[in-house]
């Protein structure tokens, strides 16, 4: 059985290697034959797709949208009403967790969108992985999927929503089962805290060779696993675990954990970028961190440069034209009916030949309170910087604007949780300042001699901080995170009320 799979997934390499050698093309036929299918749904007709032969047309014709612009026809498929954006069916929306915004957002998610989108990005993550490894063992054993919950819908008896890996664990096939851990049964549990331990229980004794799921409540899982029988090595409970797939957060504050977590023996790590909207990117090479991006799972790609992305008649250009080192706002029109549709990502092409890209942040996730700019890959590089230097290790943290008013200086407050108190606290915040000064001009203009903005403050939250504020807002769980960077404070103020830390404390720096 293992070599039939190990055979099955190498066999699709050198497909799969000339789409993303001809991008460019696989990109163009995308396009048409997406407007092909949708010609006659509602929003085909709105703008006569049936006429549209170039992308050109495509642009000037169709606006980009954010989802506040596209919920109106998304809430009529919700309903139950079809051939409204989308020529199929669409039973399915995947959930986001609205780490932008307090309301939840609901992503159709068509046939076509799981079967050629999501599952062929899962089969061509092992393609890429089996074909850098011929020797691998991960098929001998079993993948710990941790995924999300979903529950029917109140808009349509026959509609349904969930977290996006909860709606393809529930349509994935048959077969898929030999080689999952857990059940569906427990795999699709809405109480998360009681799916943990279900979980633990039902793994335990598994032979786990692969994990996918989002760092933080990977950890989580694997914590609870200690406590049961004991150990500090994973390997010591799994032992041919050889490989863990991760996504939907930076793994630069997660990696030494890990490490940590296996001290016996290596285990690789391969990032993915499968968002509620589709399966965009997979990591390409082990030594370094970029992604191929994905062209050929019928998404059509369009990029806005970041800081237009919010101007009105934004222009946005298609992958044949990007430049390398550019920070790109990602647009997308999909199989599942979303056109032109704005996703709220922000990336930097690394290679144009193929196509190599990093994730740098979120459009409205980010500090730009005093003109700094500052962005997710910032705020990632010099925590980690700062961890290195200081012997710490981060479990998680959350940074926004301190305001200027009377008797307070502008500036950042950094809420942190850490696993490892990093050895001098005020050395790790230096460091901090210094990385941010290190890799964003803005920054470092705004720090000029504390004219603008003053060093940045501290604050050490306890330990399970962060979770008990994601289980005050139901949370827990599934492509649940916590947000970074937030352009105001009502999340730092949320943490700081629930800790009971209004008042400066010693943890601060």
């Amino acid at each position: 059985m293992s070599s039939f799979f190990s055979w099955y997934f190498r066999k699709r390499w050198p497909e799969l290697e000339n789409q993303i050698r001809m991008a460019d093309d696989v990109q163009k036929t995308t396009l048409l034959s997406l407007m092909n299918d949708a010609k006659y749904t509602e929003f085909g007709k709105l703008y006569d797709f049936k006429s549209i032969n170039t992308y050109e047309t495509f642009r000037s014709r169709v606006p980009i949208r954010d989802y506040e612009s596209m919920k109106p026809f998304i809430e009529r498929t919700m309903k139950g009403e079809q051939n409204v954006i989308w020529h199929s069916d669409i039973r399915w929306f995947a959930k986001s967790s609205g780490t932008t915004s307090d309301k939840s957002k609901f992503i159709p998610v068509s046939f076509e969108a799981l079967d050629k989108c999501h599952y062929q990005g899962g089969r061509d993550v092992l393609t890429l992985y089996s074909n850098s490894f011929q020797e691998t063992e991960i098929f001998s054993g079993k993948s710990l999927v941790i995924g999300g919950s979903h529950k029917v819908n109140t808009f349509s008896e026959n509609s349904f929503y969930g977290d996006l890996s909860a709606v393809v664990i529930s349509n994935t096939p048959f077969w898929v089962d030999f080689l999952r851990t857990p059940d569906k049964s427990i795999a699709l549990m809405e109480e998360w805290e009681q799916k943990l331990e279900m979980m633990a229980n039902a793994t335990l004794n598994e032979d786990v060779t692969t994990i996918s799921g989002v760092p933080t409540w990977t950890l989580v899982l694997i914590e609870r696993l200690f406590a049961m029988t004991g150990k500090r090595d994973l390997h010591d409970i799994w032992p041919n675990l050889e490989l863990y797939i991760h996504g939907g957060v930076s793994f630069t504050p997660y990696r030494e954990r890990f490490q940590k977590l296996m001290p016996s023996k290596g285990i690789r790590y391969l990032e993915t970028y499968n968002a509620s909207e589709g399966f965009f990117g997979i990591q390409g090479a082990f030594n370094g961190e970029e992604m191929y991006l994905m062209p050929g799972y019928g998404i059509f790609f369009e990029f806005v440069k970041a800081e237009h992305i919010h101007n009105e008649n934004a222009h946005a250009i298609p992958l044949w034209e990007v430049e390398k080192g550019v920070n790109y706002a990602v647009v997308i029109s999909t199989n599942a009916g979303l056109w032109r549709y704005i996703i709220g990502d922000t990336i930097k092409f690394s290679s144009l030949k193929p196509y190599r890209f990093s994730i740098t942040g979120r459009t409205k996730l980010f500090i730009n309170a005093f003109g700094e700019e500052l962005v997710i890959e910032n705020a990632e590089r010099a925590i980690a910087k700062a961890c290195e230097l200081t012997n710490a290790v981060v479990s998680d943290y959350t940074a926004a604007p301190v305001y200027m008013e009377l008797g307070q200086d502008a500036g950042h407050e950094w809420l942190i949780e850490f696993e490892k108190m990093p050895e001098n606290l005020e050395e790790f915040n230096k460091v901090l300042d210094t990385t941010l000064k290190n890799v964003n001009s803005d920054y470092e203009a705004k720090r000029h001699k504390d004219i603008a903005l003053k060093a940045p403050k501290i604050v050490c939250l306890k330990k399970g901080a962060f979770l008990n504020w994601m289980r005050e807002r139901g949370k827990l769980g599934g492509q649940h995170k916590v947000p970074r960077l937030s352009n105001n404070r009502s999340i730092v103020d949320e943490l700081l009320k629930i800790e009971g830390k209004e008042m400066p404390l010693s943890g601060q720096v």
